[in-house]
Order: C-alpha cells, then structure tokens, then sequence
C-alpha cells in the first residue's frame, strides 16, 4: 500500500536536513507543499526534480484529494511545511486524518523543529514543558492564556511573529515581570540570535531596537522556587 511521508525540513540552514529526508523526497512519486514556490529553493539546493502539488492551511482538504489519487494509484506522496515539521503550528493535521481515514499508512520523518532547537540551548530547571505555539493576536485572550500558562508549574514554549512579539513580551513583562525567558530569533540562519534574561529584561534589549526581524521562539521558564 502507498504511503505519505510526513517530511520535516530546514528551518533556515538548508544543510539541517536528513539524509533519510533526501532519500525518501527524492524516492517518493510527488512532494505536495505548503508553498510549492517556497519548497522549491529546498528541493532545487538538492537537485530533487518531483511533480509538486499544493497543500496549504486554505486548501488543505482540497489538496488531499489529489494526493490521495496519487496513493490509491499505488503512488507514495510526501508532504512538506515551508519549515521544521509538518503539523507543529503548520498545516498538515487535516491532510494526515484524511490520509489515514482512507485506509493509508502516514510515516514521520523528524528533523529540525525550532522547540526542540531552543528547548536544547535552556538552562532553565524542571523536565515538562507545554509547547503552545502562536496565542491569539486579540490581547484580551492572549493575556488570559498566559495568565494560565504561568500559573503552571512547567516551562511553556510560544510562537511568534517579529510584528507582534513587542505586544506580547510587554504583557509576559506586566504579569511576571521576573520570569526567566530565553528568546531565539532567526535559529539556525545567518543571523540567529539567542537572548536569555528576566521577561523584562528580554522585553528591554527588544524595545532598544529600530526593527526587530525574523521568526521567534520563546522558552517561558518555570516559576522560580522560594
């Protein structure tokens, strides 16, 4: 029977992919994209030459459709995000439930994910960690939820965008303002950053800048005891 294989990618440097990766984009019949434009400089870099069908957050379900043609036509698919790992704050979910409710076999394949990047580079103390991804924009349910999300006793990992990391830094800063924070920019790519202090802290070196560029990780360490 085919298979879709779930296909983690770079998340900037285009060398943090497997040779597995490699070898099962370039085995496969089609790779479907969440941006075929996008995936293309991935799959140029490698010299991989493969039919590419578009399966991004608007189109998921309609995208599944030609990708199951191509597995009931005995076709493996692999399915890939614009970076890290399908399914981890990216499309990919609904693609993955359809694929298995027709009776197809969905394979992982790991590598690089931005939690897992800065979750190894944290110093921070205590094992369980809640990866919650990007808040709402609407500050009203971004405050509750990080009210709830520091009432924990466990480090949590966020998502967010450069445009709005201001936003939500300043209120991290109102509601635990001594919080350990290790903020990554831009990890893996030419001008990663990692900045480590208190939220306020963190909120400072971010407020002394003209422009604040790039994808960002924030690592919300656990309550300090005593």
């Amino acid at each position: 029977m085919a298979t879709l294989f779930v296909v983690s990618t770079p998340i900037g440097n285009l060398n943090d992919i497997t040779f597995r990766a490699v070898e099962i984009l370039r085995s496969v019949g089609a790779i479907a994209c969440e941006d075929t434009r996008h995936s293309r400089k991935l799959l140029d870099h490698y010299q991989i030459r493969k039919p590419l069908l578009s399966a991004h957050s608007h189109n998921e379900s309609q995208g599944a459709e030609a990708i199951l043609r191509r597995l009931r036509a005995d076709e493996d698919v692999a399915y890939i995000s614009d970076a890290g790992s399908p399914g981890v704050s990216d499309p990919g979910r609904v693609l993955v439930r359809l694929v298995r409710d027709a009776g197809f076999s969905v394979v992982p394949v790991p590598g690089a994910s931005a939690v897992t990047a800065l979750m190894s580079a944290n110093g921070f103390a205590g094992k369980a960690v809640t990866f919650e991804g990007f808040l709402s924009p609407k500050q009203g349910r971004r405050r509750n939820r990080l009210a709830e999300l520091l009432s924990r006793e466990e480090s949590f990992v966020l998502y967010e965008s450069p445009h709005r990391v201001l936003k939500l830094m300043a209120d991290l800063t109102d509601l635990d303002p001594v919080r350990g924070v290790l903020l990554g920019r831009e990890l893996t790519k030419l001008h990663e950053e990692i900045i480590e202090g208190t939220s306020s802290e963190v909120l400072g070196v971010l407020q002394g800048r003209d422009t604040i560029k790039g994808e960002i990780t924030i690592l919300v360490g656990p309550p300090k005891k005593g």
